[in-house]
């Protein structure tokens, strides 16, 4: 049985991946899957596919991770606690390994936007719990290898948990369950990222702490991002940048990308463990970030680890 989690995901680091969403239509489906060809040539450590609220895209969710991992990419699925028993959870994990995948990412999850929703009616209440639910379930399938295990982080803090000290609490639990590694929200300050990691070091959380990116490519995903990350602080310098561009959608797209390209020029100068692309579904923001950090086709590890050595001393 392979025990170590970085023969799954981490095999390199830093790690390079990309988040998708299971589309609803043909067209979406087609549109997602010129974006994974496309994407591939860069060799994404893995990629992984969310699950829509109360599990409402599990189907959908299980076709992607199938697609994507005959095209031998490592593929997390995402599952959520929310609107969910013992044995759904189960089920879907079972659905899931089926599939190829290895990992999977433990979220508590938000509930359904539409519909009656019950909490008490959840198995689990906290992605802590999943996460313990995952090993026994993953120790009584005797699976010949470890699932490796992602949960989610929050760089400027978890808005429902306003006490930051509880809030690492709350994250080394879901660790200290067997969490191999952590992605972290979308953010615009790197300076927040760079506390939060210290932070996470200085508690005892010692796994790999993955930044999550979301290039800014229109006004609509730019209000949209700040709906669906509540609390994330977005600059004066990205909001001014903003401004200037007068609402011009190829203005905007550039900006965006450059920021964000920014942001990942100095992540990688600082030793992140991996950065996490939120695509949308789409590639061309991302392959724009690839070219303005001169990754060609492959990410030189062992070269920017150099540069980084000859760049500090």
């Amino acid at each position: 049985m392979e025990t170590s989690s970085k023969s799954v995901l981490f095999d390199r680091a830093p790690s390079f991946s990309f988040e998708f969403f299971p589309p609803k239509t043909p067209e979406g489906a087609q549109s997602l899957l010129n974006t994974v060809v496309t994407l591939q040539e860069f060799h994404p450590s893995f990629v992984s596919v969310t699950y829509g609220a109360g599990g409402g895209s599990r189907e959908l969710t299980r076709s992607v991770v199938h697609d994507i991992q005959q095209r031998g990419i490592p593929t997390v699925p995402h599952l959520t606690c929310v609107g969910h028993t013992e044995e759904e959870i189960s089920d879907i994990l079972e659905g899931y390994t089926r599939a190829g995948a290895k990992a999977v990412l433990a979220l508590r999850g938000d509930p359904p936007r539409h519909g009656a929703y019950d909490p008490s009616r959840d198995a689990f209440r906290h992605a802590a719990e999943l996460v313990r639910f995952i090993r026994r379930w993953e120790s009584q399938r005797h699976l010949p290898y470890r699932l490796t295990i992602g949960v989610a982080g929050f760089a400027e803090g978890h808005p429902g948990t306003p006490n930051r000290l509880r809030e690492l609490d709350y994250l080394k639990a879901k660790v200290d369950e067997g969490a191999d590694y952590i992605c972290t929200q979308l953010f615009f300050d790197n300076h927040a990222f760079f506390d939060y990691r210290e932070r996470c070091r200085i508690v005892g959380i010692d796994v790999p702490i993955i930044a999550g990116i979301m290039p800014v490519t229109s006004i609509s995903s730019f209000n949209r991002m700040a709906e669906l990350s509540a609390g994330t602080n977005f600059p004066a310098r990205l909001l001014k940048a903003m401004l200037r561009a007068g609402g011009d959608k190829a203005s905007v797209e550039r900006i965006g990308i450059n920021y964000a390209s920014n942001q990942c020029c100095e992540l990688l100068d600082e030793g992140v463990d991996g950065i996490h692309f939120y695509t949308l579904n789409r590639s061309k923001a991302t392959l724009e970030i690839y070219r303005n950090l001169g990754i060609n086709n492959y990410f030189d590890v062992d070269r920017i680890k150099t540069l980084n050595f000859l760049y500090k001393s």
